[in-house]
């Protein structure tokens, strides 16, 4: 069976969208936006994919990969995320500059390549982001997390991931001095826009609640 860039894009794309409200089901709209594509052209590879048996999918209904689909998918997820430690940690790639080059080779179809990668690397158990690397048998176990913005005022807590990994806000991120395992205070949260102030390495940031909606930590 011939499964062509477009479709793992897809594949990888379906499991995102239902690893971010925690459901294996994922509406054709929902997907849409993800990708940026219109519902009829969802609609229309969506198709395809059923046909390969890589979906259960009906119009007007939501989506689920199979078993088949969802091997293949968390398959795409190890590759890029085994390509983006590897980018990082030995070809002075920040964490910001990463993501689009991993998505480019996540698509090498060469399994023995990426075990000696994984090899290579140590068999590493989080990217550069903080995600969980799928071992060679698709096995993960979930971290627990919670979004920065569910901290009270008061609390504090570790940052252990982001939930956008687009090279803008990891540049944002970066540029306030936030990092992986940076100790947050939650110091004042306001009630007009839910924005917040914290403080970390002996500094204080304002921070919106839509950047606080993409970070997730771990309350200490």
């Amino acid at each position: 069976m011939t499964i062509t860039k477009n479709i793992e894009d897809y594949l990888k794309a379906i499991y995102a969208v239902g690893n971010q409200h925690g459901t294996n089901k994922v509406g054709t709209n929902e997907l849409a936006e993800y990708l940026n594509l219109s519902p009829a052209s969802v609609s229309n590879m969506l198709k395809k994919m059923r046909e390969k048996k890589l979906v259960t999918y009906q119009k007007y209904s939501k989506l689920e990969l199979t078993e088949l689909g969802n091997e293949l998918a968390i398959n795409l997820v190890r590759k890029h995320r085994l390509w983006e430690t590897f980018l990082y940690q030995h070809m002075n790639f920040t964490w910001d500059e990463v993501h689009e080059v991993a998505h480019q080779l996540e698509h090498v179809k060469s399994a023995k390549l990426v075990e000696e990668l994984d090899k290579f690397l140590g068999h590493p158990k989080k990217d550069p982001h903080g995600d969980v690397i799928p071992n060679a048998k698709g096995i993960f176990i979930a971290q627990p997390k919670q979004l920065l913005s569910t901290i009270k005022a008061g609390e504090s807590c570790k940052l252990i991931s982001v939930k956008d990994s687009s090279a803008a806000f990891l540049k944002y991120v970066t540029q306030i001095g936030l990092a992986l395992s940076s100790e947050i205070q939650v110091k004042e949260i306001r009630e007009f826009d839910e924005s917040m102030l914290i403080a970390f390495d002996q500094k204080e940031e304002n921070i919106s609640r839509r950047f606080a909606d993409h970070i997730f930590v771990n309350k200490l």
